[in-house]
């Protein structure tokens, strides 16, 4: 059997946590089985659904590099084809029009409350000649009666439902657009979808698009239906735990490959392990190996991933990525050291890519300012003449490296008898504006030359001038 996944958001939103992780397990999936994974966009709530939205969903996948095989589709496009299977229903007498008025189905569901039964349609329009004059009907379609839905899930087990648990639901509209329930199937069908992997959000719609299916003629793929994500505090997730969109961690200075390896964990797992590549994420994913526990989204721990991630990480990946940062924050890095080589000195001191390139600016542009918590503490009466011995041991060099830039730091300590620890840190200010920076011979390599100097020249003048 040819495996075909789908991931089949609606564009009323962007694609967020649960989304993403839903598209990443029905993508391992195909993966892993040499399948095909297909990408559709269900965007028949045309009152909700926006370009946007559609456009959100697109950049997502892309960013986080999970490709599909076919698609995107739209339902949109579809709308001859479900006109087609709904007549098909009417036609063989699995579905039939509704007239009834909004006062009227509320009337029933108050009765049924009244007798203490569960509000559901009770089908009075089955079989009914008369027309109303004026009204456009429902088309509904004609659930059995007796009998119950079962099927294995894949994630929780044999899931049995009654057929008198079930009410003739709504297929289509009374201006004809077709409903979700129909729509998903037909396109089920169609797309020869064999593995339907989604939340459990929609378990309560999985024994109504069996019935569906099965009255087309057609047997129902398999489920795996994935437990919800909650919050640190076991609430529903939300914005305030992180529930936002997959393009907002991107501009956060999140790496996809850490919010992947995040995203496979929250519900999976093999074993104790925490790392994952893409490449054992697909050798080792499987559908039995899913949890039937909510899963809690920490925070802390994405964190801690994508500092794993931009500490090893190809620094030609991460410069990739850091580009869109760089833009963000317009930061000119046309006049300064490679971007390669800022990564590799700043990427075991950050935990973002925003964090780069913040604490990177110096690289580049003169600061503004001295840190003032610093100046206090690092600038005093004997700092001016410090600096102007290093000054001058450092214009002397003849080749602007870290090894020479290193030796002559410490021979400025030699002449004015001191230790590294009265002249490094004023130095690091001097030359930075603030009291963190990679090595000092690391720092001044790639700030250069000219700047350097200048840079403690001014420092100079600065702490001359103070009071």
């Amino acid at each position: 059997m040819n495996v075909r996944t789908r991931f089949a958001p609606s564009p009323t939103g962007y694609l967020h946590i649960g989304g993403a992780r839903t598209a990443l397990f029905s993508w391992l999936y195909a993966r892993k089985t040499g399948g095909t994974f297909i990408l559709r966009i269900e965007d028949t709530d045309r009152e909700r659904s926006t370009q946007a939205s559609v456009d959100a969903i697109l950049e997502g996948m892309d960013w986080l590099g999970l490709e599909y095989d076919e698609g995107p589709f739209y339902q949109t496009q579809r709308f001859d084809r479900y006109r087609q299977v709904i007549q098909q229903l009417l036609d063989s007498g699995h579905a039939y029009r509704c007239y009834c008025s909004k006062d009227e189905l509320e009337q029933m569901r108050e009765a049924q409350m009244a007798r203490k039964e569960k509000p559901r349609y009770d089908g009075r329009c089955f079989g009914r000649t008369d027309a109303p004059a004026g009204v456009e009907p429902v088309i509904r379609f004609r659930n059995p009666q007796d009998g119950a839905v079962e099927f294995e899930d894949l994630v929780r087990g044999k899931i049995t439902v009654g057929n008198k648990e079930l009410d003739d639901l709504i297929i289509a509209r009374s201006d004809g657009t077709p409903t979700y329930n129909l729509t998903v199937v037909v396109d089920d069908i169609d797309m020869n979808i064999t593995h339907v992997i989604r939340g459990d959000d929609h378990i309560n719609n999985t024994p109504r698009q069996i019935n569906i299916m099965k009255a087309l003629g057609f047997e129902p793929p398999k489920f795996a239906h994935v437990p919800m994500i909650l919050g640190c505090d076991g609430q529903r997730l939300s914005k305030r735990h992180g529930a936002v969109s997959v393009m907002q961690y991107r501009d956060d200075g999140y790496t996809p490959q850490a919010l992947l390896n995040y995203l496979v964990r929250l519900g999976w797992s093999n074993g104790d392990q925490e790392i994952f590549s893409r490449k054992e994420m697909i050798e080792l994913f499987s559908l039995a190996a899913i949890n039937r526990a909510p899963s809690a989204f920490n925070a802390d721990k994405l964190l801690w991933l994508n500092q794993h991630y931009i500490k090893t990480l190809p620094v030609e990946e991460l410069e990739k990525q850091l580009q869109w940062h760089i833009q963000a924050q317009n930061l000119d890095v046309a006049n300064g050291p490679t971007v390669a080589d800022v990564i590799n000195a700043q990427r075991e001191r950050a935990k973002t890519l925003v964090e780069i390139v913040a604490i990177s600016r110096y690289f580049y542009e003169d600061f503004a300012a001295f840190d003032e918590s610093a100046v206090k503490k690092q600038f005093k009466a004997d700092t001016a003449d410090n600096l102007q011995v290093v000054h001058n041991e450092l214009a002397s060099l003849a080749e602007w490296k870290g090894g020479p830039i290193h030796t002559a730091i410490q021979a400025a300590c030699e002449k004015l008898g001191v230790k590294l620890g009265k002249v490094g840190p004023p130095l690091r200010v001097a030359t930075t504006g603030g009291a963190s920076s990679p090595s000092l011979e690391i720092t001044l390599e790639l700030i250069g030359r000219e700047r350097t100097l200048a840079r403690i020249l001014r420092a100079i003048s600065f702490i001359q001038a103070m009071p």
